[in-house]
């Protein structure tokens, strides 16, 4: 699973998940993908999950480009612990995702197979998503 080699501070705050994406909002190295639609946190899991649902779909044909990374430490209590005592040991990391990041590209396969490759990959996710196409001149929505 992806998570950071090193971080500097091990424990972060949550931070308000508003507004729209700025970076990550084209689709830069292949030619289908996967845009969020929802803002959300995903965990490594997740991300895990996604990539081999598209990766034995395409039989590890065609590339694969991962365009978030769950950089975020979360913290949690364990169980039946009072209240207090400080906050708790990391748990997992997330990625923060708003709507219009691009979450995953895909080249080198016929569209149909991208679809359904990134269909399964879609319902591994938490968050409502659209599958998108690079045009020649940008992008077309075909959900």
């Amino acid at each position: 699973m992806l998570q950071p080699k090193k971080t500097k501070y091990r424990k972060s705050m949550k931070n308000p998940q508003t507004g729209n994406a700025t970076r990550g909002t084209n689709i830069d190295f292949g030619k289908y993908a996967i845009k969020a639609l929802e803002p959300a946190w995903i965990t490594s899991r997740q991300i895990e999950a996604a990539r081999r649902a598209m990766t034995r779909y395409i039989k590890r044909g065609g590339k694969i480009w991962i365009r978030i990374f769950p950089d975020k430490p979360v913290t949690k209590k364990p169980n039946e612990v009072r209240m207090g005592s400080g906050k708790g040991s990391l748990d997992h990391f997330v990625a923060v995702v708003k709507p219009g990041r691009i979450l995953f590209e895909m080249d080198g396969v016929q569209p149909d197979v991208a679809k359904e490759a990134l269909r399964l990959a879609r319902h591994k996710l938490p968050i409502k998503t659209k599958f998108i196409v690079k045009d020649h001149g940008g992008e077309s929505d075909e959900s």
